[in-house]
């Protein structure tokens, strides 16, 4: 199983944060920006929350408030789930099932060092796999 660090190499380690006096609007623009779902919401240098496309839709959509006037503050998410360097997919896997979330802050020694999607988990196991299939035939045909 790899190791955050590792997927983190590959991922490259770009952390992307808005501040949770900008507007809501400033933040979905910002994702569609850079193809990404959630940035981290930063304030003074320190993480204290997450914003993600389905917080847009669910708090600001649904509920038909405007997103020029919202902030981020008003529907970000305050309870950051994390993982560190050395953590493994099945755990990074395990926490997004648990508390339903698709994006993982990297924090090391209090220092914010990338985010994790459920895509970049799911690609990662797919890349494993591929290389457990490909040595298993290497296997079956004596080419080890």
């Amino acid at each position: 199983m790899q190791t955050v660090r590792v997927m983190l190499k590959f991922k490259g380690a770009h952390v992307y944060s808005v501040s949770p006096l900008e507007s809501v609007f400033v933040a979905i623009r910002f994702m569609a920006e850079k193809e990404i779902g959630a940035l981290l919401v930063m304030q003074e240098g320190h993480p204290v929350g997450i914003v993600s496309e389905r917080d847009y839709t669910r708090k600001v959509i649904l509920r038909d408030r405007a997103s020029k006037h919202t902030r981020v503050s008003e529907i970000m998410t305050c309870d950051l789930i994390t993982v560190g360097l050395d953590d493994h997919m099945d755990h990074c896997v395990a926490l997004m099932r648990e508390h339903h979330t698709r994006h993982l802050p990297v924090m090391e020694e209090g220092r914010m060092l990338g985010v994790l999607s459920l895509r970049d988990l799911f690609s990662a196991i797919i890349d494993e796999q591929q290389h457990t299939i490909e040595h298993l035939e290497h296997y079956v045909r004596g080419q080890v």
